[in-house]
Parts: structure tokens; C-alpha cells; sequence
């Protein structure tokens, strides 16, 4: 698609997806929308892009400047460039794979600001086929997160226990963010540290476990399937690490909880617990099985 039957009149936003991790995943439409730009944020705090990769593109479409939550929760200042100017808002995978973005394409369209969407190859769809896994049996994904200030959320483990009792596979997508506050000192979390995460979990949810009501029947299924998660031996929950998905580096790893921790990882990791599996798809997760 030409740039002017995007934008005939170049001023507006255009949030791109730049794909997993490399400037060869990006579509020769994403480049050259974003080379046209008069205007480039990268947004830098929901995932990251290797330094080596964002600098091969900046050097492809012009300057590029990182933008942390703030200015996206806050877009003031990229909404007034956009009322004058093409402003171009850089996405790691697919820009509306997170509400914040959702939430920056409705401001800018309530400030009648026309706003285009480039989408990307996302985490979201490239991990459950690569793995083998069908996409079909995927429940409700969720994101492993640091202990905020002593904070453990519960959540993410409620998800994986729910799917799990309901035979879908979970998708857990791991934090970059120690501080929680999206402004920077990013450290992407790593297999040790999901680890940590897990067992805090566990340990919060054994302690408070009985004073869980059950007041309908989706309650007592989601009390059910916490028991029955934390009753288990770490080695005896599967899941499969996914390093660096969609680039060269890209490595996955079929283990146990028990093990993860071993596991060095890569610059981006992710991980997938799976539930009940068919006999297809036992024979596509033991490609990646760690050898002891």
C-alpha cells in the first residue's frame, strides 16, 4: 500500500507492529510507513527489542526516539505532534495486542485525530504453533509478574490452575519491569525468576486457600483447581520455555517446573503450561524435551 492512500494527508498516528525481535520481521509496509514518518516513538516498556536490531532500523527509517508508560498512558504530547505532523508509535509484535494502545487509538480518534493501524507479528500467535500446541486448546492467557513492593498478585496463578482444570493450555507471557512503573531499568524476567514467582504464588494461595468463598459454581471450580495445582510436585507440572520467539536465537525447551530454574533462558522468554495434551500434539512437545 502506498503511503498516501494510508495517509493522503500525512499528519495523524500510525501505530506499527515491529514484530517479535528483528528488523526482518517487520512488513515492507511497516518500514516504509514509519521511514515517512515525521515523527518516531518506540514504545519500550511492554517488550523489547534486541539494542543491536532498534539501531539496524534506525538506521533503515531515521531517528527513532524510546518512550516509556507515561507518555503512552499520558499521550499528550504525541496527540498534538499527530494534529500537525505523521507521528509513527513503534510496537514490539502487534500494537493492539495491549488495551494501553487501544486506549491511545481511541483518544486519538475522539480528538479527531485519524489514526492507521500496521499490524505485526505478535508472541501471542507465533508461540502456540511453533510449539505444536493447538491454538484452539489455549485458554485465557496471563503474565507472570515481580513482587511490587513485597506485593504478590495471585492472579496469574489462578489463570494457568482454571485453564488447566478445564484442559486448555496457558500462555505466560513474563515481566520486564522490577519497579512496576513503566519508566525504565527494565530487567526481563528469567526462568529463575518465574520460578520465584510461581512458588510466592503457591505459598500465598496455601495460606489463604480456606478462607476462598464459594458462592456459586465458578468460584468452587476456581477453589478446585487451586487445590488441586498446589497439591502437585513441581516436577510434575509440564511447561515449555520459549527464548527470543522469532528470531534467530529462538530456542524452546520442554521441562518441569522442578527444572526451570536450571534453565538459563534468553533475552525475551515466555513460557506455556500445557493441559491435557492429544497424542499429536505429546509427539510435537517431545521435540523439545531437555535431555537430562
Amino acid at each position: 500500500m502506498a503511503d498516501e492512500e494510508v495517509n493522503p494527508k500525512q499528519t495523524g498516528l500510525i501505530l506499527i507492529g515491529m514484530g517479535p525481535g528483528a528488523v526482518s520481521s517487520m512488513t515492507n509496509e511497516a518500514i516504509s510507513i514509519a521511514k515517512s514518518a515525521d515523527y518516531r516513538r518506540y514504545e519500550a516498556y511492554t517488550a523489547l527489542w534486541p539494542e543491536h536490531e532498534l539501531d539496524s532500523l534506525e538506521a533503515i527509517i531515521g531517528p527513532i526516539e524510546k518512550v516509556m508508560r507515561p507518555e503512552i498512558e499520558n499521550p499528550d504530547e504525541i496527540l498534538s505532534l499527530a494534529k500537525h505532523s505523521l507521528v509513527a508509535v513503534l510496537v514490539v509484535g502487534d500494537p493492539l495486542q495491549a488495551t494501553t494502545h487501544v486506549d491511545l487509538q481511541l483518544q486519538a480518534v475522539e480528538q479527531g485525530i485519524e489514526c492507521n493501524v500496521i499490524h505485526g507479528i505478535s508472541i501471542t500467535n507465533l508461540v502456540t504453533g511453533a510449539i505444536g500446541l493447538s491454538n484452539y486448546k489455549f485458554g485465557r492467557q496471563t503474565t507472570l509478574t515481580y513482587p511490587y513492593s513485597g506485593w504478590i498478585a495471585t492472579s496469574p496463578l489462578e489463570v494457568i490452575a482454571l485453564n488447566r482444570q478445564m484442559g486448555q493450555h496457558t500462555l505466560a507471557l513474563l515481566d520486564l519491569d522490577p519497579t512496576g512503573a513503566g519508566t525504565g531499568k527494565q530487567k526481563p524476567m528469567s526462568p529463575a525468576d518465574a520460578v520465584i514467582s510461581m512458588e510466592l504464588m503457591i505459598e500465598k494461595v496455601e495460606d489463604n486457600i480456606e478462607d476462598m468463598g464459594v458462592n456459586d459454581n465458578l468460584s468452587k471450580l476456581k477453589k478446585q483447581s487451586l487445590e488441586d495445582i498446589i497439591a502437585l510436585e513441581s516436577c510434575d507440572v509440564p511447561v515449555v520455555l520459549c527464548c527470543d520467539m522469532g528470531t534467530r536465537q529462538q530456542k524452546m525447551i520442554y521441562t518441569n517446573l522442578a527444572k526451570l530454574s536450571e534453565l538459563q533462558g534468553g533475552r525475551m522468554n515466555c513460557l506455556v503450561f500445557p493441559a491435557s495434551t492429544s497424542d499429536v500434539e505429546e509427539k510435537a512437545l517431545l521435540r523439545w524435551l531437555k535431555e537430562e
